[in-house]
């Protein structure tokens, strides 16, 4: 009986959620932006979560010109679907409205061809090469050992060794790009504007201001400050009410 009813809300609950994003979706095509916003969030608070639902978020609080709302949602859209052309596309122009300008520093040499390589794809797809490659290491196993021709049997198993050098690659890059993944923790500014100090404690130095919009990384967590990192390596503290983690 508890197992019915649990399906029962899970049901009900996703019928809830196709419906508020629908009204959501009819609220902005009428331009009505606050409204929209009003219904995704309430999908939100369903525990129903997409990439197209923080897209559409971000996409209200762009035309409302809220600035870090808007880099915030469409930040959060890119978790789920990083490789998403029109998510990026749209959060360049979201960054647009930012004051602060941050520079990226670029890897250069080996570690650059490194993360060039490595980030071609997302860890869950570097995983599904993985298993394609067991796979075939398998199917050439199979051909190795049921083969009676000489040449074939050579093929299959010089083919087996260049595959378990590609499969111990995928899978070392996987890993890497996952643990790459959890370790990195981006946050949005929401304060209008934050003065970012030297010491986690008001009364320490200000290295430099920060506005609304703008991507920071968080290092650590000190009570109620984060040391932050900002694209060109800068590093400060800022009380954590000034920023909203993007995951």
């Amino acid at each position: 009986m508890k197992k019915i009813i649990f399906i029962l809300l899970l049901t009900t609950q996703f019928f809830f959620a196709q419906d508020g994003f629908e009204r959501g979706n009819d609220f902005y095509r009428k331009g009505k932006y606050e409204q929209a916003i009003k219904e995704y969030e309430s999908v939100l608070e369903s525990q129903q979560h997409s990439a197209e639902l923080y897209f559409n978020l971000g996409n209200c609080y762009y035309k409302l010109n809220k600035v870090a709302p808007a880099i915030y949602n469409y930040e959060k859209a890119l978790v789920l679907n990083p490789n998403d052309a029109e998510i990026t596309n749209n959060l360049k122009f979201a960054h647009k409205m930012q004051i602060d300008e941050i520079k990226d520093i670029p890897a250069v040499g080996f570690s650059k061809m490194v993360h060039d390589f490595t980030s071609i794809f997302h860890y869950n797809t570097w995983a599904w090469i993985s298993v394609g490659l067991s796979t075939l290491f398998l199917v050439f196993f199979i051909g190795y050992y049921f083969s009676q021709i000489t040449l074939s049997k050579r093929i299959f198993f010089f083919g087996m060794f260049a595959l378990i050098f590609l499969l111990l690659i995928s899978v070392s890059v996987a890993i890497s790009e996952k643990n790459d993944f959890e370790n990195e923790k981006p946050a949005i500014v929401f304060a209008e504007m934050v003065l970012v100090k030297s010491e986690p404690q008001k009364a320490g130095n200000t290295v430099f201001t920060l506005h609304e919009g703008t991507k920071v990384f968080v290092l650590e967590s000190l009570e109620n400050w984060r040391k932050i990192q900002l694209t060109d390596g800068t590093e400060g503290w800022i009380e954590k009410t000034a920023i909203k983690e993007v995951k």
